[in-house]
């Protein structure tokens, strides 16, 4: 199975901590240079300090962005390809606030899809032609089973996640003549400050500790635990990797089983 990245280059949104950083490691240890956005120039310092390198001519940096600013994502997004064109592009941003989407605020909505679909696509227009000249393309958007399954308790989040969804289905049609896929993975509840932040409101809520709920949630997983983000990453690097060249416009939920929809 060809999983070699060397000679690639990976831009890797969300990557100071959790998911987004796990990913970083995992396209590293494949030989990609690899490239971390967010916004906090001390956390992406000390990322690129504990990436691996697989390889003598491996290089890694990072970018000071944030998904909300759409001018000033699309000017540093341009000036990087125009540095160094992307091959590997994983969209990853933080979920929205939790809470009802009856009641939710207009400017909630706005904001969610400001920070995911458009920081998405602001990204892949800016990666595509790049892609485009080196017949290979990977653009992986890390969601949420929301797309198969809502969640209660996060309507703004599961709302914001389906337009995403259905954009990179819509966009793995148009590029699969270039050689650039397009897919979505799926995490469950993995064990990053988000799901710590879930878990505090569902505690608030009902009453009950924190330790108990979690407790609760990891036992509607078939695997009766939170997944560690690396095992997130794994399905994000497979994806990017040459052996994954022939699957596109997919959700790959990686989730413990908990997902009862196919």
């Amino acid at each position: 199975m060809d999983m070699n990245l060397a000679g690639r280059h990976a831009l890797v949104c969300g990557a100071s901590q959790g998911i987004g950083r796990a990913c970083a490691i995992e396209l590293a240890r494949l030989g990609a240079d690899v490239t971390v956005l967010a916004r906090r120039e001390d956390a992406l310092r000390q990322v690129v300090a504990e990436l691996p390198r697989a390889h003598d001519a491996q290089r890694h940096d990072f970018l000071i962005a944030d998904s909300g600013d759409t001018d000033g994502l699309r000017t540093a997004a341009q000036a990087i390809v125009t540095a160094h064109p992307v091959h590997v592009l994983v969209n990853n941003s933080g979920g929205p606030p939790p809470g009802p989407a009856h009641g939710a605020e207009i400017a909630a909505f706005l904001d969610a899809y400001q920070k995911h679909l458009i920081a998405n696509h602001v990204l892949a227009e800016a990666v595509i032609p790049g892609m485009q000249a080196a017949g290979y393309g990977r653009i992986v958007n890390v969601i949420s089973t929301s797309v198969k399954e809502p969640i209660a308790g996060l309507g703004v989040s599961n709302t914001t996640r389906w337009a995403v969804a259905s954009w990179a289905k819509t966009l793995a049609t148009e590029l699969a003549p270039f050689g650039i896929t397009v897919n979505n993975v799926l995490p469950g509840s993995t064990r990053t400050p988000r799901i710590e932040q879930i878990v505090r409101t569902r505690a608030e809520k009902s009453g009950s500790s924190a330790e108990a709920t979690q407790r609760e949630m990891e036992s509607e997983v078939p695997m009766r635990r939170f997944a560690d983000p690396s095992e997130i990453a794994a399905a994000v690097a497979f994806l990017a990797s040459p052996a994954a060249g022939y699957i596109s416009g997919i959700n790959l939920p990686v989730d413990g089983g908990r997902t009862r929809s196919l």
